[in-house]
This record gives structure tokens, sequence and C-alpha cells, in this order.
């Protein structure tokens, strides 16, 4: 069979203070009226984001002829030429993204997902693909120590990374993001692979050993979770995690052998103090992300079997792909001595009462949420808790069910259904039959009306009586003042309403989202009224009064709004009831 030839990609930092790459795009062999397009959305990300937006100057010469390009639609070009000479593409992209999802580029730091950055071909996706990375003289000056770090396999690269790198298709291209900067880097070896891990924006006191070590426990944790005979290796040669630390955020993007993962800088380990709050929360943003690598960059929904660049790839199982690894990221952490059963309760605490305090749940399924998270959960608004749940969280805690009433039966876990799945699928798509088939085959019963139940029904899941067989008590608490109300807030410089939840008191006394809670007038004798900051303050004025009038700004109107404060509203608080039950389940 004769060899695919190449499609080139040369990718430049072309301009840092504008944000610019500069991408050339060289076919040795084009086809007539050659047709290219840039993805509509990344995988792993499901919304629309119209990367073309940010693609400008795109130009097309053969033979040193200026080409006549035609837009089909918004990101689909077709150039006019002919099949007998190379043909070269070239443009640029605006990089100023900070999130994992597209790219960013500045005087500090380049980063890129190639679905933002590198035409699609048509007619040549599954030809070899090389991406040529290449810098200025005038970045290589200004930023000396700048180097690169990506999981695609080097062609011919230099010390720092600049080079040439190859993909067998267009789909290996596009999943795997560069990082550029002067980042710290370090490694270490899990289940007899090379796992790489780089590190930008970070404070110089943060304990990178600490981190190093933590990470590898995970990942060793994870191997042995998805072995399904003694010496299996992972499936992958080597493994790159980029983690950039800003000041404010947090997110992770999968890729087949890396990921793309943001923290605030305040969670990294430090040399100096103890491990900060959200340490644990960054831990599980990296277990989660690689228990990615199994679970939906290889065992995936049948509907990813091939994706689709140019619109939306609908599924309604990722309660499964992403709800099963939200159940497995801090479960997994625990097994690997990073948490300690508690810590894990207080985790899996926060899902639920998560989950128990989104009205959506009783309005929408999971698998409803999976199906339409490329219109609703990538684009929330006020109404969003109203109208939808979330099938990260919902999906962990019908994981979490599975789990425990497969346990309570005595046959089987959730554990071996997921090695099963990846062992006889081969890593490959499945479905919910498949999922189905696996269950009763190591159950040795149907578990469809569970199913029915827990996933494509909105009555709530079964945790109380679950999480007690196994130890676990469930106590309730009186709820916070906000979840009392029905309200999420901001409270920056003042106390505005974000979100009002239905049926709650806030809903009924006419609260609305985007008002300005100004203050609080009492039913006293002397009708008192006071000015509210934060929500705390109704607390501290309103007493034992359980009406008063608040005082609200809307569209520049006051409002008087008559509220009611409910007389009965809790929160679950999960305790260990049977120590040897629980770290029966957890351990």
């Amino acid at each position: 069979m004769p060899k695919l030839p190449a499609v080139h990609y040369r990718v430049e930092p072309a301009d840092l203070h504008a944000h610019l790459y500069r991408i050339t795009l060289t076919l040795k062999h084009p086809a007539p009226q050659q047709r290219v397009s840039l993805p509509v959305w990344t995988p792993g990300s499901y919304l629309v984001r119209e990367f073309s937006k940010h693609l400008q100057n795109l130009q097309a010469k053969q033979s040193r002829k200026q080409l006549a390009i035609k837009a089909l639609d918004k990101c689909t070009w077709q150039i006019d030429c002919t099949s007998d000479a190379p043909l070269v593409l070239s443009y640029e992209v605006y990089a100023h993204d900070p999130s994992v999802r597209a790219a960013f580029l500045d005087a500090h730091r380049g980063f890129f997902n190639n679905t933002s950055m590198c035409l699609r071909v048509h007619g040549s996706e599954l030809n070899p693909h090389k991406l040529e990375l290449v810098a200025s003289n005038e970045v290589l000056s200004a930023q000396p120590a700048w180097g690169v770090a990506t999981a695609l396999k080097p062609h011919k690269v230099d010390a720092k990374g600049f080079g040439t790198y190859q993909a067998e298709h267009y789909d290996e291209l596009v999943d795997a993001p560069f990082e550029l900067g002067a980042f710290w880097s370090g490694e270490f070896e899990a289940g007899g692979r090379l796992h790489k891990l780089v590190v930008s924006g970070a404070l110089p006191a943060w304990d990178s050993k600490r981190l190093l070590q933590d990470v590898k426990k995970i990942c060793e944790t994870e191997i042995a979770f998805w072995r399904t005979h003694p010496g299996e290796e992972p499936p992958f040669e080597h493994y790159v995690f980029m983690l950039h630390a800003l000041d404010d955020g947090y997110g992770g993007l999968e890729h087949r052998n890396s990921t793309a993962l943001i923290c605030s800088r305040k969670d990294l380990p430090r040399t100096s103090s103890k491990l900060p709050e959200g340490y644990n929360t960054l831990l599980g943003l990296f277990s989660h992300e690689y228990f990615h690598t199994w679970n939906v960059k290889r065992l995936r929904p049948a509907e990813f079997a091939q994706y689709d660049y140019a619109q939306e790839n609908y599924t309604e199982l990722l309660w499964l792909f992403e709800g099963f690894t939200s159940y497995y990221d801090d479960l997994l952490l625990r097994r690997a001595q990073l948490l300690d059963d508690a810590a894990y309760l207080k985790l899996l605490n926060k899902t639920i009462n998560h989950v128990l305090q989104t009205p959506g749940r009783l309005v929408q399924t999971v698998a409803e949420a999976s199906r339409d998270a490329w219109i609703k959960y990538y684009r929330q608004d006020e109404n969003t808790p109203n109208a939808t749940v979330s099938y990260y969280t919902k999906g962990a805690l019908v994981a979490v069910c599975l789990d425990l009433k497969l346990r309570a039966e005595g046959a089987t876990t959730l554990d071996e259904v997921m090695r099963h799945l990846w062992q006889h699928s081969q890593g490959g798509p499945i479905s919910q039959a498949d999922l189905l088939l696996a269950l009763r085959t190591l159950s040795g019963r149907d578990w469809q009306k569970e199913l029915n139940y827990w996933v494509h029904s909105t009555q709530e899941l079964p945790l109380q009586e679950l999480l007690k067989l196994h130890g676990v008590a469930v106590h309730e608490d009186p709820a916070q003042l906000a979840q009392r109300l029905g309200l999420r807030v901001q409270e920056d410089h003042g106390l505005r309403i974000k979100a009002v939840l239905r049926g709650g008191a806030a809903e009924a006394a006419g609260f609305a989202a985007g008002d300005e809670w100004l203050g609080m007038e009492l039913p006293d004798a002397q009708r008192s009224a006071w000015r509210v900051h934060k929500l705390d303050d109704v607390w501290l004025y309103a007493g034992s009064y359980t009406h008063m009038v608040a005082l609200v700004s809307r569209d520049q109107r006051l409002l008087r709004l008559k509220l009611a404060m409910p007389k009965h509203s809790t929160t679950w608080r999960l305790a260990i009831e049977d120590a040897a039950k629980v770290s029966s389940w957890l351990g």
C-alpha cells in the first residue's frame, strides 16, 4: 500500500503582544477545489465554540499564484486549486483564551489546542499529519527560557522542544495540546510508563516535590484500578500533565495521553505552610482527568466512535462517562491514601447536597442532561438550577447507588463492571446496552429497572438506605440561610441575587435574578429598617422574626417584598456509623 502524503502545518507564535499565531499549511497533493474547515468544538467540552471567529487573513497559493477562496459556511472554505502542484495556505489565529479549550499567547506563555488552530483538510483526515512549531529570533531573544511541552510524538525537535511533531491522522493531531513558556517540569514512572508534569504560573514557594509524589500515587492507583490482568500496562507510551496556575481558576480537559489543567495559585502546596484548603480539590482534578484516559477517551459513547467536528455530537451517556468519572475521582484519592474515610465522605456529602439543593433534578433526567449539554450545561443562566441537573454530580450519585447496591447484593462491584466493560469492548465505543449486559453478566440479574428509575426518570435516588447498609448515617441539619430562602447570591460590595430557586420563600416573595437586596424592614414597634451588605446581615438583624419586608432595587426601581422565613429546611450531613463497613467500601 503506498504511503499517504503528510499534511504539514508550520505554527509560529508570531506576535506576542497582538496574541497572534501564524500557521502555514502545505499540501503536496491537494484535491481539485480542495475544501478545508476548522472545528466548531473540541472533544470533552460539549459546546459549539466557533473557533473560526478567531481565524483571519486566510490566503492560498499554488505555484506562487494567489488563488481564490470561497467561504462555504461559517467554518468551511473551498480553494480554487488544481491537483498538479503543492497548495500552501497561510492564516493567523488570535489567541487570548486563558481556558483549557482553545488557544492563548502573550509575552509570558503560549498554549493551544489544535482544534482551534489546525484546519481540517477534507479527504486527507486519515493521512499522516506533521506539525512544525517554530519560534522567531524575536520571540527567542525576548523569551530565551521558553520551552515546549506536548504529548504528540516528536519527529525532529531541539532541546527546548521546538521542531517537528507527527500524528498518524487528524484525530490524533487535534487531541494533543501544546504548552509554551518558562514552566517547571518533573517526571515519574507509573505502570511502566513515563509521566511528565508541567506547571506554569506558580508562585516561587510552591512545593513541587509534594505535588509530584501525590500525582504519582494517583496514577499508580488508577492504573491498578483498570488493570484486568497482572502486568497489563496503560494504553499509552507516555503521559503529560499540563497545569497552569492563575490567580483564580479551575478546570481541565482530557486528551488521549495528556491533559490540560487550570488551578488557583493558592491551591498549590507550599513548602512553608500547611496544605491549602483547596489542595484536595486540585488532586481530585488530576484524578478526574487521568481517569478519563480510559473512561471517555477510549471507552466512550458509541456516538463518539468518530467525531464530527462541524456540529454537535449528541449522546445520552455523559452521566456514565463524566458522572462515573466524578464518582471515582475522589474515591481513588481515598484508595491512594491521599484522603481518609471522613475526608472522602465530606466530599461526597458536598455532592449530595448540591444535587438535593437543585430543583432542576425534579425537572430533567440525567440522561436528558447529557443530551442537552450543548444547549444547557455550558450555557447556564439564572434559571439553570430550576430547569437542569448536572450529569457530573447526579451521574456520580447514580454511580454511588449502583456500586453500593451491587456490593450489598454481594455478587460484584462497580469496579468489576468498569473493568469488564474495558476488557470486553477492547477499550472502544459502548452503549447503555453494553453496561446492562455487563451488569447482568457479573451480578446474575437484570438492572433495567434501576437505570429506568435512576437515569431516565426524575425520582429521588435511594441514597440514604444504601449508605446506611454500608455504615454511613445520614443526619439532617438546619440549612444555611441561602438554601432556606431558596436563593443563590453574589456578595461583592453589596448583595446581588444570582438565582431564585423554584418553590422557595424568595420566589414566593417576588425576588428575581439581578435584584440588589438593599435592606430589610422589621415588624417591631418602631418598624426599624436595616441596611444589608451580605446574607449574614439578614440573620443578624432578623433575630426571632419570621416575617419581614425586603427592600430591593430592580432596574433602579425600589421595591418592598414581603418575605416569610420558612420554618423547616435541612441539609444532609454524613457520618461514619460503622467504620468497618465504610472501610470495606472505600478501601
